[in-house]
């Protein structure tokens, strides 16, 4: 009797594990299916190969097809994040261990789409770091709230530091992939975005309708994309948040330089010669291959970036990069389609420094920059320095993208997000880069957690409903909310994520961001 119950509790167990598997969302991929997980209406799948992983013999190679599958393949979990030494105080830490096994991408879709023949507008994150850290895994970049809205938001891994960029003479002269070096991390988003191309209806997405959006690297990677002719046709619409686009933000290096000039490539040189690889020939591009993976990152993050064993992200490799992104548009090189570009309102970086240094940039105009930033010349230096700082790195230059564009005719939208958590207003004089990323994602919760204010969730739903009517229709608008005017030079329109909410006016920064411009070398 005691047998027979036991048997009958095992049966029933497994048949309600079987309705429960039976009640997961499915997929069939183009590599093979499978099976993810829903809550409140949304359908998420995690973990997703999009590429083989790229190690051994595979790492500084183009991103190759990953095995095909034919059983089920469980996709509740993020894969690994792609290799780094995750930076302290990050404020979208890691929520998974990184590993070099790494290129998954994850979708999250409204649980209807699965089933209807609706297809809804797609949205493609790419995250930021400074082309050394960063993945898909932080919470506050979950897609669950953009799926509830009705946009299939797809995230996805792509290598970083000496993984994703890195370049020697062993590998040009090894000459795999169509000549293909240097930019692995760009050719990851590629091959990203070629899948979602490729898979996306699955999902209940539309391939005809995706926007690409990225913050700091990850806007700088959307400015790669948008003039990279391998890019060309894979999506629609673009979001650029504080990814610069003068060449002074990052150096773009060449990949190949006479001797004794900067070139990715003596980075490349300079860091094997630390790892204790010498030579130019397979030999050693075999003992690189075969270097532990925590020797290859050798410490490197935000933190330690400026060494002569990296070259800093992205280079000019001549296939996909050609030139800096301002001369591509300037060119009119690139794909032309409706564009959101802008930065936060205190963007950019200060590492502290005098007064001298702060107002030495603007050269013989130093005077009118002093008085434009410190008109009492008893400000704070950690304002006005900051000030100046951001406007160098961002928010000039995305107002020079957004001039280009306009005058090539594209539909472009610039925005100033200002708004800052009433947690943060007594540390924070406007709002610091990426501090709009929770906003965008409407994950405020994930970020500031019990100090979180409805003024501050408000601002959430604001921000979120704009960037989700630009995926829909190419043109941000939210209900409620201010029309977002088309930006012109001549009117200088932009769109203020305030304090008090959004509002459309001319630039208030104009005097100081023509002065940048002026200045610019």
């Amino acid at each position: 009797m005691i047998i027979r119950t036991i048997a009958t509790a095992a049966i029933l167990a497994a048949l309600h594990a079987g309705q429960a598997l039976a009640a997961d969302p499915t997929a069939t991929t183009t590599f093979g299916p499978v099976v993810g997980e829903t809550s409140s209406g949304v359908a998420a799948f995690k973990g997703l190969p999009f590429a083989a992983p790229p190690v051994g013999p595979l790492r500084w190679r183009a991103p190759q097809p990953p095995k095909v599958w034919t059983a089920p393949r469980d996709a509740k979990a993020y894969g690994a994040d792609c290799m780094q030494n995750p930076f302290p105080g990050d404020a979208a830490p890691l929520g998974v261990k990184p590993a070099e096994d790494c290129l998954y991408a994850n979708v999250w879709t409204p649980e209807a789409a699965l089933k209807d023949k609706i297809k809804r507008p797609v949205m493609v994150w790419i995250y930021g770091g400074g082309f050394v850290n960063g993945g898909s895994s932080p919470a506050v970049y979950s897609g669950d709230r953009f799926a509830r809205d009705g946009v299939v938001l797809v995230s996805f891994n792509y290598r970083v530091g000496r993984f994703g960029f890195f370049a020697h003479p062993a590998l040009t002269a090894a000459g795999a992939d169509g000549g293909m070096l240097g930019n692995y991390g760009l050719m990851d988003q590629i091959a990203a975005l070629t899948w979602v191309r490729d898979n996306i209806a699955v999902f209940g997405g539309d391939p005809n309708n995706i926007t690409v959006f990225g913050e700091s690297a990850g806007g700088m990677s959307v400015h790669a994309l948008l003039t990279a002719p391998q890019a060309k046709g894979l999506f629609q619409k673009a979001i650029i948040q504080s990814g610069g686009g003068r060449p002074r933000l990052l150096p773009t290096l060449p990949l190949t330089a006479p001797a004794g000039q900067r070139s990715a490539e003596a980075s490349g040189l300079a860091f094997a010669a630390k790892a204790g690889v010498s030579g130019t020939d397979a030999a050693a591009l075999d003992a690189l291959r075969a270097l532990p993976a925590e020797t290859v990152v050798d410490g490197l993050n935000m933190a330690t970036s400026n060494t002569p064993t990296w070259g800093g992200g992205p280079m000019l490799d001549g296939k996909i990069m050609t030139r800096e992104p301002l001369a591509a548009y300037r060119a009119g090189a690139w794909t032309k389609m409706p564009v959101m570009v802008g930065a936060t309102s205190a963007d950019g970086f200060f590492f502290g420094g005098s007064r001298d240094q702060v107002f030495a940039p603007f050269g013989p105009r130093r005077a009118e920059a002093e008085a434009l930033y410190d008109p009492k010349s008893d400000g704070d230096i950690k304002v006005y320095g900051w000030a100046a700082a951001g406007d160098r790195m961002f928010i000039e230059p995305a107002r020079a993208v957004a001039r280009v564009m306009a005058e090539q005719g594209a539909p472009v939208y610039q925005f100033r997000f200002s708004y800052v958590a009433e947690s943060m207003r007594s540390q924070w004089w406007g709002a610091p880069h990426a501090t709009e990323i929770p906003f965008v994602f409407d994950t405020v919760d994930a970020r500031y957690g019990a100090a979180l204010t409805q003024a501050d969730a408000a601002a959430a739903k604001a921000a979120h409903a704009y960037w989700v009517g630009f995926a829909k229709s190419g043109v941000p608008s939210a209900s409620g909310q201010p029309a977002w005017p088309r930006y012109e030079a001549a009117t200088d329109q932009i769109l203020d994520f305030a304090a008090q909410g959004p509002k459309a006016e001319a630039d208030p920064l104009r005097a100081r961001l023509d002065l940048v411009e002026a200045t610019t070398r």
